[in-house]
Order: C-alpha cells, then sequence, then structure tokens
C-alpha cells in the first residue's frame, strides 16, 4: 500500500482501513507472544501503514480546515 492510493480514497474509507489495520497489529502481537509468528516482516509493515493511513488522515483533516 502506498500513499497515491491512499490519498484517492475518502477518509471514511482510511478509518476503517485503520482500525483493519490496528486489528490486524494486535493479532500478530498475540501470535508473537505466543510463539506462533511466521512472518515477522509483517509486523514492520503493518506498523508503517498504519503510520502512512494516520499521516493521509491528517492531511485531508488539515486540508479541509483551510
Amino acid at each position: 500500500m502506498n500513499a497515491v492510493e491512499l490519498r484517492d480514497k475518502t477518509p471514511d474509507q482510511l478509518v476503517e482501513e485503520l482500525a483493519s489495520l490496528k486489528k490486524e497489529a494486535f493479532n500478530l502481537r498475540f501470535q508473537q507472544a505466543t510463539g506462533q509468528l511466521e512472518n515477522t516482516a509483517r509486523m514492520r509493515s503493518v506498523k508503517r501503514d498504519t503510520a502512512r493511513v494516520k499521516t493521509v488522515l491528517n492531511e485531508k483533516s488539515t486540508a479541509t480546515e483551510k
């Protein structure tokens, strides 16, 4: 997922995407704690995707304020 794809989405879609990423991050942390996590790189990519979604949401909210 890249920022260009995210900028095309509406704020409601971004909020839904953020919620699903947070759920996935929770599940990955749970798998890591129980020793079942196989792809550790996925945790890093989920964190970065979450940050991208938050950044685009912030950009859209400041754009509407002006």
